[in-house]
């Protein structure tokens, strides 16, 4: 592992250092300058805030939106955060650009111990884009890092940004550059922070017209993320160039060159990243899919010095679990094969209909897995998929064993009241991002976060949770003691709040 090792949804974790630590008091901890503290759950989260930005003034006949003839003449002016989401059904690509915020959780007591605020200055994230800012924690000799992706230089109150160019002039055929010009783009940013609060940026080409949803530190050093693009009608490859290439040939698995030390935005190097398996595509009934889009991936993790990530969105390609089974560099991406995870999904995703959305993953052990499905597709999904997966290696193929949702799927959140207003009723129906502690005494515990169903303008808005659960690791049945076991929440919900991604630290 190159003296690294992966402690977020990756890697199985030796619990005895960790609760030695937790003995000590949060007062001990914080006096070394810690921001992340050992047995702590780091949780990425994001408030919504109507005050700055583009969004302080949306006015009908005045702010332009990017699926609006001309400006929001049909649109609702209401900023507020229970209604300004409503403007989603005139803008397809509607959003607004909020502070991102890490949080310092104690594991055992589920007590926030420290807030980190990312400087919005440098990188916010968009507040309704549900599936952005899952997080990874690695440790290598220089300490431990905290990885998610954002957007540079949005700032605060920006709108259309997850579904802008990534740099100016990417895609003509989108909706939003077509809204508000060519220059209205924004580099998905990956950001490093230390246990000390130190933050470094490394801007990319890659996402544009969509979103960068989670990225880690491999062992090898270089970062890996996973994310959608194509916001327009972009359908061939290879229609860029070098600096500036076609949105389909910068998206899914992204292998990118750090930017050692930037500490402020700097402009996204030509080369510093590429995709792996680019061109990727698939035919249903004769009929190829819209290019980029059947790597609309979402999760990603490594173990054993592969990758795992997921495609669980868009009714393009395959929903399943993908890996690669070494590490690529920028200059071998294009030639890394991507396959099926064995013993996981193999069919079209129009031809299920959407019968399997999974989310993110975490190796407890070299045979057992873990997988999150959002619950976000057809019956089928809802009722069988939906929840906490669990998956057993048995004669090199992955067996599905059982899923966990005892109080989860259907849980119901009412009197969501804030300044605003009240939020509409909020429905659990299923897991976005995903961690895991494995303890020595047979049992591991899992923290995600919590995918929602609900009467609003747009459900990725939603106030959702951060739930932990208690699994015997050894089984692979419904035994008398996993009927028993039940999700428990962390944390939320709260008015105008989202959670998105969570990584355990050692």
């Amino acid at each position: 592992m190159h003296g690294l090792r992966i402690f977020s949804h990756a890697l199985l974790l030796a619990g005895s250092s960790a609760l030695a630590l937790a003995a000590q008091s949060d007062a001990a901890l914080a006096a070394k300058g810690l921001q992340i503290q050992p047995n702590s759950l780091v949780v990425s989260a994001s408030t919504y805030d109507r005050t700055q930005g583009a969004i302080a003034n949306l006015a009908v006949g005045t702010t332009v939106l990017a699926k609006s003839a001309t400006a929001t003449t049909t649109a609702s002016a209401d900023n507020s955060y229970v209604n300004t989401w409503n403007n989603a059904a005139v803008d397809g690509s509607y959003g607004v650009t909020s502070a991102i915020t890490l949080l310092d959780v104690n594991a055992g007591s589920g007590a926030i111990r420290h807030t980190i605020a990312v400087p919005t200055s440098q990188v916010v994230t968009s507040f309704p884009s549900k599936s952005e800012l899952g997080l990874h924690i690695t440790t290598d000799a220089t300490g431990m890092h905290v990885v998610f992706v954002g957007y540079g230089k949005a700032g605060v109150g920006a709108l259309d940004v997850s579904n802008s160019d990534a740099v100016p002039g990417q895609d003509p055929t989108n909706p939003v550059t077509v809204a508000f010009g060519n220059t209205y783009a924004f580099p998905r940013t990956i950001v490093s922070m230390d246990t000390m609060g130190n933050f470094t940026y490394t801007p990319t080409i890659a996402y544009g017209g969509n979103n960068g949803r989670s990225a880690l530190l491999g062992s090898n050093g270089l970062y890996y993320a996973v994310g959608n693009s194509n916001n327009g009608n972009a359908s061939t490859f290879g229609a860029g160039n070098g600096t500036n290439p076609d949105v389909t040939e910068t998206t899914g698995l992204e292998v990118v060159n750090p930017i050692n030390g930037a500490s402020a935005f700097v402009t996204p190097p030509a080369g510093n990243s590429a995709e792996v398996n680019p061109g990727l595509q698939y035919t249903f009934n004769g009929k190829q899919d819209k290019a980029g889009k059947d790597t609309n991936y979402r999760g990603i993790t490594e173990y054993n010095g592969a990758l795992y990530f997921t495609k669980g969105s868009g009714s393009n390609g395959m929903d399943t679990v993908y890996t690669v089974p070494s590490l690529p560099t920028v200059a071998n991406a294009g030639a890394t094969a991507i396959s099926v995870v064995p013993g996981f999904p193999t069919d079209s995703a129009k031809a299920t209909g959407g019968n399997y959305t999974p989310f993110a993953v975490f190796f407890a052990n070299d045979t057992t897995m873990y997988v999150t499905d959002e619950g976000s597709g057809n019956t089928t999904d809802t009722t069988t998929h939906a929840g906490l997966q669990k998956w057993s290696l048995v004669g090199g193929v992955w067996q599905f064993d059982y899923v966990l949702t005892n109080g989860l799927i259907g849980t119901v959140d009412h009197n969501l009241n804030g300044p605003d207003g009240q939020y509409p009723d909020v429905t659990t129906v299923g897991l976005r991002n995903l961690t895991g502690h494995v303890h020595g005494n047979g049992m591991v515990t899992l923290w995600a976060t919590t995918s929602t169903s609900s009467t609003s303008g747009d459900q990725g808005a939603d106030p959702n949770k951060v739930v932990r659960i208690n699994d015997v690791l050894a089984a692979t049945t419904i035994t008398k003691q996993v009927a028993k076991e039940t999700f428990k929440t962390v944390l939320g919900p709260k008015y105008g709040t989202v959670y998105r991604g969570v990584a355990y630290a050692q």
